[in-house]
């Protein structure tokens, strides 16, 4: 039969304190820190089959040796130069500027790591100096780290070889610190991706960036351009606004720079964008051969925050009430009616309606009578539309009195092309008798405006280019806009636009 003991407390004599204590399912052994336990023999067992053995949370351990890595001084990163300690990694952000760290005194076994912790050691790099005359791979001189994102791990093996590099990586597992979006129609050139979208669309930011990447969009945000008037020696039509970040201007910047905006901060988001449709001209067919209201402004184009509103259509005669004669307001404005009935000429209408800093366009030219002709007729005839770079034109003078030219666009690149953007269209006119030319559109898109004399058909007007914002150029008489007839393509707004791009490299 086999004996057995059973206690809980084992105590020594000496101050009856515990050398083992049961409480529960804890054993402990020992009677306090100034009490070590000392366990002797050939092989010492801690802890069951398929259990653990646990240090107290604040112990440590000695003498079981080093298991290959280091002590990553997570607390401390490193700005300047520095000494390292032997079982110690560090974090080294060179972002400040170059310097070095200096090595220990190696004796065989010790280990030092260092990484680069803000991805700048290949602009700033980090220098690491053995300690006298020691080496590292068998050269008594410093190593430079200039590899970007570059970590290593230093071993001493021995005097012949010093210090000896264990482990190098520059893969570093990093989250994307550019901005990665997805809608419109993607191209890419050099480290640019542009989202380009000709009608309605969503912009879905999937990953926002950083500063260290990217985190902000460049922009352009075209409106639909408004329609010439049909009616009577018209206006032409405005374009529609233009707005856009600074960093799209094409080289030289336009002579009066506007100072747009920086590029636009993104978060992580769906961005509905809606593309604004260009002014339809009303046809106008004889009787009656008159309007009394305007044609509809362009449409407005939308990203994010930047709306750029559509452009003004030009004035109409007669015009009830006689405001009609002058151009709509809009992003750009239309052009002045050339059929003043009463002294002075038409106004253009006012441009950057409803106003914005900087502002998305101009102001469309007066509509009038030029001076009497040298045998005695007249020309009335349309201010032109106002563009994004500049105003609308006004009448030029006699003999011919030909409608005023359009504003001109102004020219971007935001999709690796200098292209040009939101020109105003062109007057239209009406001599007697001289035939008069036809008033160009503006540069970006503007349509020209229609031309003839009393009776003769010179030419129809034309509509803003699509995808511009251009506006339509003016009509020179009704019965030119009838079908059937010669003149029945109507001086139509041009459709807007809205590019994004950013870098996503």
């Amino acid at each position: 039969m086999t004996s057995k003991i059973k206690v809980d407390n084992i105590n020594k004599v000496s101050d009856d304190s515990n050398i083992i204590k049961k409480c529960g399912t804890t054993t402990t052994i020992g009677s306090g820190a100034s009490n070590p336990i000392v366990v002797d023999g050939s092989a010492v067992t801690l802890g069951r089959c398929g259990g653990t053995v646990a240090l107290a949370s604040g112990a440590t351990q000695t003498g079981f040796g080093r298991t290959g890595t280091v002590d990553w001084q997570t607390g401390s990163i490193k700005t300047s130069t520095f000494t390292a300690a032997n079982g110690e990694g560090y974090f080294a952000n060179t972002s400040g500027g170059a310097f070095t760290m200096n090595l220990p005194a190696g004796t065989a076994g010790n280990i030092v790591s260092v990484v680069d912790y803000t991805n700048t050691f290949q602009t700033n790099n980090l220098t690491i100096a053995p300690n006298g005359s020691q080496k590292i791979g068998g050269t008594s001189a410093a190593a430079t780290l200039t590899t970007e994102g570059q970590s290593v791990t230093l071993v001493y093996v021995d005097d012949t070889e010093g210090w000896k590099n264990t482990q190098d990586s520059t893969s570093n597992i990093i989250g994307n610190p550019f901005v990665t979006a997805t809608g419109g129609t993607i191209t890419t050139s050099g480290n640019f991706k542009i989202h380009t979208f000709t009608g309605p669309g969503t912009f879905t930011v999937t990953n926002a960036g950083s500063p260290s990447g990217s985190d902000t969009v460049d922009y352009l945000v075209v409106a639909g351009g408004g329609a010439g008037a049909s009616t009577y020696r018209s206006g032409g039509g405005g374009a529609g606004g233009v707005r856009f970040s600074a960093t799209t201007y094409c080289e030289p910047s336009p002579a009066t720079p506007l100072k747009a905006p920086a590029a636009l901060p993104v978060s992580v988001t769906a961005y509905p964008i809606t593309v604004g449709a260009g002014s339809t001209k009303a046809h106008i067919t004889s009787p009656p051969d008159s309007k009394t209201n305007r044609n509809p402004n362009g449409s407005p184009s939308i990203f994010s925050t930047i709306t750029s509103a559509g452009g003004g259509s030009g004035g109409e005669y007669p015009g009830t009430p006689p405001a009609q004669k002058e151009g709509g307001p809009g992003g750009s404005a239309g052009g002045g009616n050339g059929n003043p009935d009463g002294p002075g000429p038409r106004a253009g209408g006012t441009g950057n309606t409803p106003p914005v800093s900087p502002p998305q366009g101009n102001n469309g030219g007066a509509g009038g009578i030029a001076p009497e002709s040298p045998v005695g007729g007249s020309a009335r005839s349309g201010g032109g539309g106002g563009g994004a770079l500049a105003v609308g034109n006004a009448v030029s003078p006699a003999p011919n009195g030909d409608g005023g030219p359009g504003g001109n666009g102004i020219t971007l690149n935001i999709n690796a092309s200098c292209t040009s953007y939101g020109g105003g269209g062109g007057g239209g006119s009406y001599a007697q008798p001289y035939p008069t030319a036809p008033a160009p559109g503006g540069t970006g898109g503007g349509g020209a405006g229609a031309g003839r004399n009393a009776s003769t058909y010179v030419n129809n007007s034309t509509s803003g280019s699509d995808n511009t914002g251009g506006g339509g150029g003016g009509n020179s008489a009704p019965d030119i806009d009838t079908t059937p007839g010669p003149g029945v393509s109507p001086g139509n707004g041009g459709s807007g636009i809205v590019i994004i791009r950013y870098k996503f490299q």
